[in-house]
């Protein structure tokens, strides 16, 4: 098949899903979270968080309902921030971020992107996938876990996150959903460590996240 066939076929898909999601969004339901985010644990495991706020502007940017953020800490002093948005409905206008777009303005470069698996108890094949970020400051180093948290699923593409989004907001009447995202520095140049630190936290963390974000 032609590439120029094949372009014109993905574009009209595209076309067709973004006029379905058009027609069919206004419809969506408004979804609250199962639990309000004020609730959430303070102590994971041998992990003990301390809650923290963005700037406001921040929030009225994101256009979140409800959202949690706090800095996680062992007592050997391995840490973790964690940020959570949810969204009652993505119908206004109000859509999930990618951290992809965000860090970048706050002076950290994205040096590399590939995935990870976490392991999800509650999950049937038990591993869930999610996107791995290396992220540069000039010498200073984070490594970034996140995902799209949204009705029964865990998503590491966002692409299949807006595909998703479009198919249930027509099949389901539902666009609410949520975004998860886990940040720990690189100490002395052992990025392993650091995703291991973080894949020991999400472990913790994953079936906590089921009990506040609606299937």
């Amino acid at each position: 098949m032609p590439m120029t066939y094949k372009r014109t076929i993905s574009a009209a898909a595209i076309l067709l899903l973004a006029m379905a999601f058009t027609q069919y969004i206004s419809r969506a339901e408004v979804i609250p979270a199962s639990k309000p985010f004020s609730t959430f644990p303070k102590q994971i495991g041998e992990w003990n968080g301390k809650e923290s706020r963005f700037d406001q502007k921040i929030y009225d940017i994101l256009g979140v309902e409800d959202s949690f953020l706090a800095n996680f800490k062992t007592e050997d002093n391995r840490n973790v921030q964690i940020y959570i948005g949810y969204y009652e409905s993505q119908r206004e206008g109000d859509l999930i971020h990618s951290p992809r777009n965000c860090m970048p303005g706050s002076g950290w470069n994205v040096a590399d992107i590939s995935h990870e698996t976490i392991t999800h108890s509650r999950s049937e094949n038990r591993e869930a996938k999610v996107i791995k970020l290396l992220l540069k400051k000039g010498a200073q180093k984070q490594i970034v876990l996140y995902w799209f948290h949204s009705r029964g699923r865990i998503i590491h593409s966002e692409y299949w996150q807006k595909i998703y989004l479009v198919m249930d907001s027509i099949f389901r009447h539902r666009t609410d959903g949520s975004f998860v995202r886990l940040i720990t520095p690189v100490i002395n140049g052992d990025e392993k460590l650091a995703v291991k630190n973080l894949k020991d936290f999400g472990e913790l963390l994953m079936p906590i996240l089921d009990e506040f974000i609606p299937l």
